[in-house]
């Protein structure tokens, strides 16, 4: 059996590919062009891949491959009806970074709710050893007990990331954007009364026809001013020059992505439009990628492709 991992720098440079190497032939690429993929794809039985599309225009001639593995939960990266149409299977992962998410969810929300690049560049910078006062005041913060946290997405992470916050002695709230039933235990609302409510609003939600551009400027208006927003979902649920604009205008206090509308981060990105540094913070779409995570998910895929050759 061949294996090839067209995108293996996705996930990475210390990731043990131990047990791929145990099921046969194992090539990685760093990264794959489109132009690239027939060739690398021809004698493959397995291809894996992160970010690469797979399609007529990219894989032209299917060959021997039998299986597919997407390292992801999200697979719009594949054209299941080509694939299916050659007798190519598919396979993805789910629930293989639910704490990973959940963690860096509150490591960004702690960050902007509690001013921390500020303290840290007032410490840094000398201010604090010139200072008469022992403590701080030039920003304030709240604690989290008492405050409203709203979830847009209430799957495995959306509900981790609930847990926690009613650790904290939050009170939890949610909306389905696609009008699921309501979910025992949980106290769900409308969209509105979400965006009204929230102190805190997380979205966890994936990318479908419920959810993209949802959060734009007419949903930002109807926000508190004091709340603070965190997108670690997918970045089309998000209008990316709205919520510029809702920044710049104080429409509501802080925002934190993880997240983007285009990844790498565009060049003319309205993003960088935003003035106050301290109420956007971006990471690079790394809430995912704890080491343990990108561990588990490749022992999933692993585990998959045996299964399916009935090892």
């Amino acid at each position: 059996m061949k294996i090839v991992f067209l995108d293996a720098s996705t996930l990475g440079n210390d990731i043990d590919f131990t047990p791929f190497e145990r099921l046969g032939t194992f090539v990685t690429y760093p990264f794959s062009a489109p132009e690239e993929i027939p060739q690398r794809a021809a004698d493959a039985d397995v291809l894996v891949i992160n970010k690469v599309q797979i399609n007529p225009e990219t894989l032209p001639s299917t060959g021997k491959v039998k299986l597919i593995c997407v390292t992801a939960t999200g697979t719009n990266i594949l054209d299941k009806e080509y694939l299916a149409a050659h007798g190519i299977q598919w396979r993805n992962v789910a629930g293989y970074s639910t704490e990973s998410v959940a963690q860096h969810t509150f490591a960004v929300l702690f960050y902007l709710l509690e001013h921390l690049r500020s303290y840290d560049d007032y410490v840094r910078d000398g201010r604090y050893i010139n200072d008469r006062e022992f403590s701080h005041f030039s920003q304030t913060f709240h604690e989290l007990k008492g405050s409203t946290w709203g979830i847009l997405g209430l799957g495995a992470i959306g509900r981790r990331v609930a847990e926690i916050a009613g650790a904290f002695g939050a009170d939890v709230i949610y909306a389905s954007a696609s009008g699921a039933p309501a979910q025992e235990g949980y106290c769900q609302v409308d969209f509105e009364t979400l965006l009204r409510r929230s102190d805190i609003l997380s979205i966890h939600a994936p990318l479908n026809e419920h959810t993209e551009g949802l959060m734009n400027a007419e949903a930002f208006r109807k926000m508190k001013p004091e709340a603070i927003l965190l997108n670690m979902g997918r970045g089309r649920i998000l209008c990316e020059a709205d919520l510029a604009d809702a920044l710049n205008r104080g429409m509501i206090q802080a925002a934190g992505l993880d997240v983007l509308v285009e990844e790498p981060m565009a060049e003319d990105s309205p993003l960088l439009s935003v003035n106050d540094r301290s109420r956007l913070l971006i990471t690079p779409h790394i809430a995912w990628a704890a080491v343990e995570s990108r561990q588990r998910l490749m022992q999933i895929v692993a585990g998959q492709i045996r299964e399916f050759f009935g090892g």
